[in-house]
């Protein structure tokens, strides 16, 4: 299966940074600029550096030169700062638009009941949830819905860029489709889930533009010291003039403004909002949508991560490989009512039974007029068919021998345990044991084999070494359960799973103070997909699973989630590591502007002058134009992320001390610098 992606855009895409240029301009705004504290200080300051650089001007100040360039590169620092929310919120937009082309002005096929056969045709803005309406090969599915009757091929490459046709069908968890999707072949009648404006794709429109995004609990919370770090740099600069008056020196305001702001944390406060847009512009590429950044930072700090076993560990579909007949049971006799039993059986199970019998045996299909096929039931767990002159049972275990003691109207005894050690042996193996009976008596057992996906265990281990503990969700009896486990290299695993035990199990880890993250697409993973920290709910899934997750994905691929972790650690170190740099940033441009600035009155400061600035204004202007150039810097580190390799808190911790911390104390004493000496060479001071 090969997934046909549209093009990525390119870290700086021309028409994004074009738009961005504008969109920067605009957030000039003091009505979008309050929402970043930082940056709303930064411009009140610039004003007030515009104001008395006019005054200074006009008046012919000596210091005028120095005095417009410092207000010109405060004004830069702050549209810097908006260029980079603007480049986050541009890829994001850009991403909705490619989800809003999906839709289209399209006409529906409404219809008065199920079974009718007359539609009247509307607008598909008109059309209310409940309504239902009919689609036919080649029509567009004019609103999301669930299949009521029928099935079809949905053509869903303009969502998900998946080439190939998908099914979608009454019933299941496979009966949820997406307005804009297009029908491939067959009939299909769907009732209308959502109001215009409600569906799924307005939805999610809405959510990838980065301009509707909410401030997660930790960036409010980041935003919050920021603030205080801010008053605190406004006490230490509006201090100075008084000290400096003592000691002989003045200084002008707009130096003290400009000190004030290459000391407060611009750079963090400029790159905040376009690490959280980022990240989830990440997810977005991987054809996941989050519906808030909340969950991607949840599932950054996940602790158990919850996998369905079937499609996420395993293949996903379960093959015949073997039948193991009873010690007074011909091999073929076992194969021929297997082979009898699954002819109507479409699942891949039932057709992999009939395959590896006419491969073992070149058994042929009989005549059907004579054969009742029984459907098999989650009450009844069995299925079969009954013959003129026979009745063939197929399925667990325990419902066969349940069925054989009611055909036999006793207690089954002889071959039973036989049979028992026959089920246990192919359990333990890891397989799924499929029992046969022919007239109430057990003929064997047929041996679906799990396949687990080549490279799940490795994956598993990595998540191990970044603290995630693994559990896997299985239906099946605890005996598979643990082979499977055992086999893929889980850490835990829950058997003979139900909607109710995945919940408990979940609250379960939660009471913990662990954060649990988990897929599902079916009604019956709703309650659990809401429980979770992170729900990952299957684009191909009911409407209530997608409803109750957090996260939606377009691709319907359960080992996705492994992915969306890693996304989620990285966006938190990467807005780590920025904070990290920030803040070694301001305490060294703090030690490099100071002794310049006071030389003149305070010679012993010469010692601490270890970078040797040419002078007071020099140091100054230099630290301004590096407090502006350093955000446009890290404009790209903030988009893609800082590099995440799977390791331990601790490790990782270090690290980021190491090179963003110490990053932080070296960059700026270079940057300024080297700025001083052009300043110097170019006589702008």
């Amino acid at each position: 299966m090969t997934i046909h992606r549209p093009a990525a855009l390119s870290l700086f895409d021309g028409a994004v940074l074009a738009q961005a240029g504008k969109d920067s301009m605009i957030k000039l705004d003091p009505r979008q600029l309050v929402r970043n504290p930082v940056m709303f200080t930064t411009a009140l300051v610039a004003v007030l550096a515009t104001v008395l650089t006019l005054r200074d001007v006009t008046s012919g100040g000596a210091q005028s030169g120095v005095m417009v360039q410092i207000s010109a590169w405060l004004w830069f620092t702050v549209i810097f700062a908006n260029f980079a929310e603007a480049i986050a919120e541009g890829r994001g937009k850009a991403q909705a638009a490619s989800l809003r082309r999906t839709k289209s002005e399209a006409v529906a096929k409404r219809v008065s009941a199920v079974g009718s056969t007359r539609h009247e045709v509307v607008a598909a803005a008109d059309l209310r949830s409940g309504d239902l309406v009919v689609c036919e090969a080649g029509d567009s599915i004019p609103g999301d819905g669930d299949v009521v009757t029928g099935i079809a091929t949905v053509d869903e490459s303009a969502i998900t860029g998946e080439s190939a046709p998908v099914i979608r069908e009454s019933g299941g968890d496979r009966s949820a489709v997406t307005g804009g999707t297009r029908v491939v072949s067959d009939r299909i009648v769907i009732r209308i889930t959502a109001n215009p404006g409600e569906a799924f794709l307005d939805r999610m429109i809405a959510l990838v533009e980065g301009a509707r995004r909410q401030k997660t609990p930790n960036e409010i919370a980041l935003t919050i010291l920021l603030v205080g770090m801010t008053l605190i740099f406004l006490i230490v600069v509006a201090t100075l003039p008084a000290w400096a008056s003592w000691s002989g020196t003045a200084i002008p305001v707009v130096f003290l403004a400009a000190l004030f702001i290459t000391l407060i944390p611009t750079t963090i406060g400029g790159l905040l909002s376009a690490i959280g847009i980022a990240g989830m512009d990440r997810l977005v590429k991987f054809n996941v949508i989050a519906k808030s950044g909340r969950a991607v930072e949840a599932a950054g700090d996940i602790d158990v991560l919850l996998l369905d076993k079937t499609g996420t560990i395993t293949l996903g579909a379960r093959q015949a490989s073997e039948f193991l007949a009873l010690a007074d049971v011909n091999e073929h006799d076992l194969a021929e009512a297997a082979f009898l039993s699954s002819l109507a059986d479409e699942t891949p199970e039932g057709k992999s039974i009939v395959a590896l019998a006419r491969i073992r045996f070149q058994l042929k299909e009989p005549e059907r007029a004579d054969m009742i096929f029984i459907p098999f039931t989650a009450q009844t767990r069995m299925s079969g068919v009954d013959l003129s002159h026979a009745q063939i049972r197929k399925g667990a275990s325990d419902s066969i021998i349940a069925h054989v003691a009611e055909r036999s109207g006793t207690t089954p005894g002889r071959g039973i345990k036989d049979l028992v050690q026959l089920v246990e042996r192919v359990a333990k193996s890891g397989g799924t044991p499929l029992v046969v009976a022919r007239d109430g008596r057990p003929l064997g057992v047929i041996h679906l084999k799990d396949i687990v996906k080549p490279g799940i265990r490795e994956r598993f281990a990595t998540l191990r070494a970044m603290g995630i503990r693994t559990v896997m969700v299985t239906g099946d009896n605890p005996l598979t359960a643990a082979a499977i486990a055992a086999e893929a290299g889980v850490d835990d695993y829950l058997a003979e799973a139900t909607p109710e035990k995945k919940l408990e199990l979940i609250r379960e880890h939660q009471q913990g103070g662990q954060l649990v993250a988990m897929c599902g697409d079916g009604s019956n993973d709703a309650p659990a997909l809401a429980q979770a920290d992170v729900g990952v709910a299957m684009n191909t899934g009911t409407q209530a699973a997608r409803e109750a997750g957090n996260m939606v994905d377009l691709e319907s691929d359960p080992t996705k989630l492994i992915e969306i972790v890693m996304i989620g650690k990285q966006l938190l170190m990467s807005r780590g590591a920025l904070t990290t740099f920030s803040i070694a940033n301001d305490v060294a441009k703090y030690f490099a502007i100071i002794p310049a600035l006071f030389l003149a009155s305070y010679p012993q400061l010469g010692a601490l002058n270890v970078m040797g600035l040419a002078s007071p204004q020099s140091a100054i202007l230099a630290a301004i134009i590096f407090n502006a150039v350093i955000i446009v810097a890290l404009i790209p580190l903030a988009l893609k992320g800082v590099g995440y390799r799977p390791a331990a808190a601790e490790v990782l911790l270090k690290r980021n001390l190491v090179i963003y911390g110490l990053g932080g104390l070296i960059v700026p004493f270079i940057g300024i610098k080297l700025i001083d000496m052009m300043i110097a060479a170019l006589g702008l001071a």
